[in-house]
């Protein structure tokens, strides 16, 4: 069988990013830089490889995930963005949660060289420390915080926005307040009990592009209030040449059909650097909603879900990019619609100076063959009477010749014969030029 060449890169699809077996605890660190340069991306994880004597990924991979030495890697690449997770085993859990006021101070990214990190391509976008810890009879603390988890959200964030929520059936807690702190990352607690090191790679890897997600979503939001702006002047001014439009005479439409186009031009101009920056907001947030309905979460005590916060906080943002889109929509058919009508004006003010011009070449016509009938009849008179003259001509020779002639009978018996000839010439040559134009 001859294979499809897309066969087997479409077969390893399911198995392009898998998830990571993670164990806690540990302290974890996740980067999203914005930007289209994936291939300068690969290139610097690549140095940061050859540099640790690691073995390097395929060319078009997608993602690579490697052991530092102490610190693990995995980078992602996607489309507009790329992200670097960075963890690192606690070897010390119980000294951690007690000292829990410093237990962000050893972040996983600090291990990595500055001089790296501060190269890395794109714009940072997002930055997230992460702490896993076992907190044993989760389970049984069911919609009760867990002691451990507590204490750890008393020292590390900020109660007042707090977000919490029980997930995957109740096997791990997690809290964030999605704040940024001095060192412009947010932090997040996630409290398990027992979870086998599959269960929680996928429990970590969501809460990982919730957070990834939710910020890419957000790209649009300032692009939706510069549209805004934009628009409210452009219905303002397609507001004003519709009012125009009532009352405008034959020889303004011209300029109010120019005004009419270059408002076009403005809205598509606009509506094409902007829809798919729009587009992707809508399909991220579609995202972050799937990843926060795996999580399966229940409430814990009286803190808001991260799904409750979304629809909360982050649905609105969505809304006013959904909003902005359909804005530009309606009104690029707005302007559509009145430019039809203007032209439709214009082309029924053409077709009736057309139709008046027609009526003047047809009354014209008419005269010309009025004066055509005339000419016709003294050309048939012309004709005669020299067609007369040349039969007197005759007569007067032949009476000279010795035949019995009058010239005068003989002319005034020509002149209906020549008139008579000449006509039916006429009409003829009047019916063959008819048959040639048809």
């Amino acid at each position: 069988m001859t294979p499809h060449p897309a066969r087997e890169a479409l077969h390893n699809e399911v198995h392009a990013r898998p998830y990571e077996r993670l164990t806690a605890p540990l302290l974890l660190s996740h980067v999203a830089m914005f930007g289209p340069q994936a291939g300068a991306a690969y290139a610097h994880m690549v140095e940061l490889l050859r540099k640790r004597h690691l073995p390097l990924p395929a060319v078009d991979a997608n993602h690579l995930s490697a052991d530092l030495g102490g610190v693990h890697l995995r980078w992602e690449k996607h489309t507009e963005f790329h992200t670097c997770t960075f963890w690192k085993p606690l070897t010390d859990a119980a000294s951690a949660a007690e000292s829990a006021g410093h237990v962000f101070d050893q972040s996983a990214i600090a291990e990595l060289p500055p001089e790296w990190l501060a190269a890395l391509p794109g714009e940072w976008l997002v930055g997230l420390h992460m702490l896993v810890l076992d907190a044993p009879g989760l389970k049984q603390a069911g919609t009760v915080m867990s002691p451990v988890l507590r204490r750890l959200v008393s020292a590390n964030l900020y109660e007042d926005s707090l977000v919490g929520a029980s997930l995957m059936d109740g096997d791990a807690q997690v809290c964030t307040d999605f704040r940024l702190r001095a060192d412009g990352f947010s932090r997040t607690v996630l409290a398990t009990d027992g979870m086998n090191p599959r269960r929680l790679g996928r429990a970590v890897q969501r809460l990982l592009e919730i957070e990834t997600y939710r910020m890419t979503a957000l790209m649009g939001l300032p692009l939706a209030r510069e549209v805004g702006a934009s628009l409210v002047h452009a219905e303002q001014d397609l507001a004003t040449v519709a009012a125009q439009i009532r009352s405008a005479q034959r020889e303004q439409e011209p300029e109010l059909l120019r005004q009419l186009t270059q408002l076009a031009a403005e809205v598509e101009s606009l509506y094409a650097r902007t829809h798919a920056r729009f587009s992707a907001s809508a399909a991220y947030f579609e995202l972050l909603q799937r990843r926060i309905t795996e999580l399966r979460e229940q409430r814990i005590e009286t803190l808001q879900t991260l799904g409750d916060f979304m629809d909360r906080r982050l649905a609105p943002a969505m809304q006013t990019c959904a909003w902005a889109a359909r804005r530009q929509q309606a009104l690029s058919e707005r302007i559509s619609r009145i430019s039809n009508l203007l032209r439709t004006r214009v082309e029924i003010e053409q077709q009736q100076s057309s139709q008046d011009l027609l009526d003047a070449m047809n009354r014209r016509q008419k005269a010309q063959m009025l004066l055509q009938t005339a000419v016709e009849g003294l050309s048939v008179a012309a004709v005669t009477y020299y067609g007369a003259g040349l039969v007197g001509y005759l007569a007067k020779g032949a009476k000279s010749a010795g035949m019995n002639l009058v010239p005068d009978v003989a002319v005034a018996f020509s002149i209906p014969l020549i008139a008579l000839a000449v006509w039916f010439g006429i009409r003829r040559l009047h019916r063959s030029a008819q048959a040639a134009a048809d």
